[in-house]
């Protein structure tokens, strides 16, 4: 496989295993089922997503993924990264299911660095920079799960990239115990995240975790994706749930309307928070089958553009 065109290093790619430098995978289900890819938050693990999974897998395989806890990639290194760990492992076709930061993670992947194979792909198939053999990753479509394209709020992503910053340990561990505790109530029907909770609190209390979510939030808060969504005609679903201080779902929604042509619709959960999956996995789920029956009638624009590029 050829080297990348970056000035640092490639990332380094596992499916398996603890790397500080790997973006590892865990694969459930049939694989003649649609194929949806997780795209993590800011959390960058699968540690919250056990109770969706559970659903998930009734009607699609899913793809789970874990970011390293880096904060030197950018937003086109993680898409790189994920794409080759999929690849490897023989997933070139899929759903994207993107999930806050993951959304940003997404819109890269979408925005298809130029490669010799791929020179014009928008939104449709992610060539791998370099690579001898005409590799992609094919997306079916992209669903948002408390996404968005820009950021409305920059000024409040660098408060919470300050504050994780310069917070003391015993600030964090404060948090935790506060989240755990609305978590006892928030998961109490949802067994399988309630868990993987002792895991996501034990990733937070490493101080390299705490760096790479403020470098996640650098990454969101520098970010303008909205050239590649105003090009992006493949399905685009936006889900998220109403209780969510952390993003004005109705504007990324207004925005999605207006200017995406591959927008297909939104749906807002009640009592759902901004982690629409964990808090209620088995409403998201139905609603994420919906999506995916009612795109099954759509042409893959991808498959389109392909047949006029060889005409």
């Amino acid at each position: 496989m050829a080297r990348q065109k970056h000035s640092r290093p490639a990332p380094s790619l596992s499916a398996q295993g603890e790397s500080a430098t790997s973006v590892q995978i865990r694969i459930h289900g049939e694989a003649n089922q649609p194929t949806l890819i997780y795209l993590p938050g800011l959390h960058g693990d699968w540690t919250l997503v056990a109770s969706f999974r559970a659903e998930a897998t009734r009607f699609a395989r899913f793809v789970e993924c874990t970011y390293p806890q880096t904060t030197q990639w950018s937003l086109e290194d993680y898409a790189v990264a994920v794409t080759r760990t999929l690849l490897a492992q023989g997933i070139d076709r899929g759903w994207l299911l993107a999930e806050s930061f993951g959304s940003q993670v997404a819109w890269a992947l979408l925005a298809c660095p130029s490669a010799p194979s791929q020179p014009t792909c928008r939104g449709r198939t992610f060539g791998l920079p370099g690579d001898e053999a005409v590799q992609s990753l094919k997306v079916d479509g992209l669903i948002l799960a408390g996404g968005f394209v820009r950021h409305p709020w920059p000024m409040g992503v660098r408060c919470l990239e300050w504050l994780l910053e310069h917070m003391p340990d015993y600030g964090v561990r404060v948090g935790l115990w506060l989240y755990l505790a609305y978590a006892r109530i928030r998961h109490r029907q949802a067994p399988e995240t309630w868990a993987g909770l002792h895991e996501f609190v034990q990733r937070r209390r490493q101080p390299q975790d705490r760096r790479a979510v403020a470098h996640r939030l650098r990454l969101i808060r520098q970010s303008d994706p909205r050239p590649v969504a105003e090009a992006t005609r493949l399905p685009v679903y936006a889900l998220w749930g109403w209780i969510d201080p952390l993003v004005p779902n109705l504007w990324v929604a207004r925005w999605l309307a207006r200017s995406c042509p591959g927008y297909r619709g939104c749906r807002g959960i009640w009592w759902a928070d901004h982690n629409v999956l964990a808090t209620e996995p088995r409403e998201a789920a139905v609603q994420i089958q919906q999506w995916l029956m009612q795109a099954q009638s759509l042409p893959r624009q991808h498959d389109h553009a392909a047949s006029k590029a060889s005409a």
